[in-house]
């Protein structure tokens, strides 16, 4: 089996052993055989998703040992990590993603009268992820833990996620896809029309995301400035390897830039932070209502880049290429924040 890369701050060799179920450890899954393979690895095109169930029914009898699901296919895009991909991205947005079905399977049939819908359901597994929290904290809203249930969260007793994307149209056994909050990779296991007078219901309420969404409807709290180390960094990323997180970046922070676990924001200091952007670091200071982004830097040691068989790392040989370019820890001008919100 081939190595996969780790997460940024994320280290197989720093990562704890699984614990019972206290505050924020993931709990376990079952047993399960999950062998996932895609026609982008080196192991084969066949994927099975498997998950034990060990319950019975008086109404069913003794339910099956274990659901087996074959992927159909497996999203094709330049998301590579999951910053990238975004929250809900908006239709608005102008993106290209498309849906690789797998061959020999009968599936140019499967897709006929599709191409009439303007959206379609994509049902699909969060394969980067592993055991999950019934307790978990939302990337958007105040600093607050909400049942799993209800939340979008990737970390679920089963990991399904179902999205609404643009049908842009279909060649062959590929649909051709809109905006979407897959990554790379992702394996998809159904589609579905998307009917708007069944699927839609606008006047739902939609509990605590209500409140959320209302003050996201306020203007920001906070400008973000970029200082002339950071532009240069940001300019250098940009012109040679079309790397640009800069306008995410600066959404969040301009909401809130305050340490945030799953926004990926600590503190590196008494008067610094950084934000994880995927596959980078991006160090602030906040002075009032004044957000300073001072550097950015590769999110992995060069210890990783370089390792064999961590070659599928996102944006690793522009990570190396920064690391030469900028070879130690820009030692920006220490700027006091007189309030950290």
């Amino acid at each position: 089996m081939q190595p996969t890369a780790p997460q940024p701050g994320n280290h197989p060799e720093a990562r704890p052993a699984v614990a019972p179920v206290t505050g924020e450890t993931p709990v376990p899954r079952p047993a399960r055989a999950a062998d996932f393979t895609s026609p982008y690895t080196q192991r084969g095109p066949h994927s099975h998703f498997r998950r034990d169930v060990r319950s019975r029914t008086r109404l069913f009898g003794v339910l099956p040992t274990s659901l087996t699901l074959p992927p159909i296919g497996f999203l094709r895009t330049r998301q590579q990590v999951k910053f990238q991909a975004g929250h809900q991205p908006s239709a608005a947005k102008e993106a290209r993603n498309t849906l690789e079905l797998l061959p020999h399977c009968g599936y140019e049939d499967a897709l006929r009268d599709l191409a009439g819908f303007e959206r379609v359901w994509l049902l699909w597994w969060f394969h980067r992820n592993e055991g999950w929290r019934p307790l978990v904290l939302p990337p958007r809203g105040p600093i607050q833990r909400r049942g799993v249930f209800a939340t979008r969260s990737p970390h679920r007793p089963n990991p399904l996620g179902l999205t609404p994307v643009p049908l842009l149209g279909i060649e062959g056994r590929t649909l051709v896809l809109g905006p979407c909050d897959l990554v790379d990779g992702t394996p998809v296991f159904d589609i579905k029309p998307y009917v708007p007078s069944f699927d839609a219901f606008p006047d739902s309420r939609a509990g605590w995301i209500d409140e959320v969404d209302a003050a996201m409807r306020e203007p920001p709290k906070f400008s973000v400035s970029i200082t002339p180390a950071a532009d240069a960094q940001v300019t250098w990323l940009r012109a040679h390897w079309s790397i640009d997180f800069i306008p995410r970046l600066t959404e969040l922070l301009a909401r809130d830039p305050s340490p945030h676990r799953t926004r990926r924001i600590r503190r590196r200091g008494p008067h610094r932070a950084e934000i994880g952007c995927g596959a980078w670091l991006a160090e602030f200071t906040v002075e009032g209502t004044v957000v300073s982004v001072l550097s950015l830097k590769p999110a992995y040691p060069l210890t990783f880049l370089t390792r064999e068989g961590y070659q599928d790392i996102p944006d690793r040989d522009a990570q190396v290429a920064f690391l030469a370019e900028w070879p130690g820890q820009l030692a920006a001008d220490d700027v006091r924040c007189e309030s950290w919100p």
